[in-house]
This record gives structure tokens, sequence and C-alpha cells, in this order.
């Protein structure tokens, strides 16, 4: 089993669409367009962000700990799911939820109680987690780190109102310290070997030599995690040669 992290933007779910085709396995997708709760949490912080800039301290988004729920709820359902089977890719999982909690804490759209109340439920569905399935953590997780800047150009290319600065300029703050958490999160994971894919180097959407560099760097430590062996290492470089040679 495979997870993928990363912010915003990052193209969790194109990598994962690709790798899943490539290596055969089946894909879970974090869900959004079915999410409720997504649109009007992000007006819920702008709503919230006036209200202090017009001296109200205390104001919070009335979503945030219900957008969190949301994602955890689902979060669990899709990674029980995964780990009841083999062969499977997650564009995102639980392990990387606490750090929107965290971060809507400290920016002042969620309370410390309600902060409190849900790392208390995420301890519990993670002590939980192993006994739901065959498999106590992924095998590999890949974080595909990039900078503020591509985040922002393939939010703009995605194109949903909700997620664009220039609709809500409370944003930037947001994504900024989303990085900078992400970064921390990256040097503290130990649940399972981490990867991570340089999401500024490689285009693995539309370049096919990038795509191919990066199945390539994810394949090669499948092989050396013992997820792969000799043999299917070895056809797999080969097809990509192949690939290569007819796009010439």
């Amino acid at each position: 089993m495979i997870t993928l992290s990363g912010i915003i933007g990052s193209g969790k779910s194109s990598l994962t669409d690709i790798l899943s085709a490539e290596l055969g396995t089946k894909a879970y997708y974090e869900p959004v367009q079915d999410n409720p709760v997504l649109p009007i949490f992000y007006k819920g912080n702008e709503i919230a962000a006036q209200k202090r800039a017009a001296g109200d301290q205390e104001a919070t988004n009335p979503y945030a700990y219900l957008l969190q729920t949301f994602f955890l709820n689902r979060r669990f359902s899709m990674i029980k799911a995964a780990m009841r089977e083999d062969n499977n890719i997650l564009d995102r999982s639980i392990y990387e939820d606490e750090i929107f909690m965290k971060i809507n804490t400290e920016m002042g759209n969620a309370t410390q109680v309600e902060y409190d109340i849900y790392k208390s439920l995420l301890n519990n569905m993670m002590e939980e987690l192993p006994f739901a399935s065959h498999k106590k953590s992924p095998d590999l997780m890949i974080t595909i780190k990039v900078s503020y800047e591509t985040m922002i150009k393939r939010i703009e290319k995605r194109g949903r109102d909700y997620e664009l600065v220039e609709k809500d300029p409370s944003l930037v703050d947001y994504y900024q310290r989303l990085l900078a958490c992400y970064d921390e999160w990256m040097s503290d994971y130990d649940a399972s070997p981490l990867l991570v894919i340089d999401g500024d180097q490689y285009d693995f959407v539309d370049s096919l030599p990038d795509r191919i560099e990066v199945f390539d760097t994810i394949e090669n430590k499948l092989h050396e995690l013992g997820n792969l062996n000799d043999a299917q290492l070895k056809q797999f470089h080969a097809q990509h040669v192949d690939l290569l040679a007819q796009a010439k």
C-alpha cells in the first residue's frame, strides 16, 4: 500500500492516477466534489478574518472543526478499506490530517478546545487502525514537495474559486503556514518509509521524461523495500525505455 501526501495543488491526485495505472493497483481518492463543507469552510475563513480585522479577536470559523471531522472520518474509512487488501494507492491519508486542524487553531479559525477534542478522536482512530486491517502502516509514503509559486500555479490551473488567493487574500497566510507545517511534518514522519518527490523539478503530468523519472524513483524504492522483485523492476525499466523511444 502506497499513500501520497503534499500540500494543496501539489499533484497528489494526478500522481495517484498515473501511478496506479503504471503499477496496476487500485486508487483511492480524497472526496472533493461531494464535500458539502469545503466551500463554506473557505467562506468561513474569510468571514472570520474580516471580523478579527474589525476588532473581534475571538472570531473563529464555525466550519473548521466540522470540515476536519468530515475529512478525518472519510480518511479513516478510506485507509481501512485500502489496508484490507494489497496493492492500493491513496491520494491522501490520515497521517497528515492533523496539519490542517493545527493550522486552523493557530490562525484562530478553531478553538483550542476543538483542537483537543479533534486530537483525542484522531488518536483513538489511530489506535484502532491496526485492528481494522492486516497492515499496521503503509508500505511507502510519497510526499510531493512544491514551492509556494508552483502550488499557486496549479491551484489557478484547476480553478476552484474558493482556493484562489485573488478571491480571498487571507489564503496567502494559510498556504504559507501549510508549507511550513508540511516541512515540519516530513522531518517528523516515522510511520513508514518516506520518499520525497520534487514537484517543482518534475512535471509528471505533462512531461513524459519527467514522469518516467518519477516512476523509476518510486519503483527503485519499492524494490529496495522488497515490494518489487528483480524481474518486475527490470520489466518496468524496459517499458520506460520503449515509451521514451516511441515518443521521439
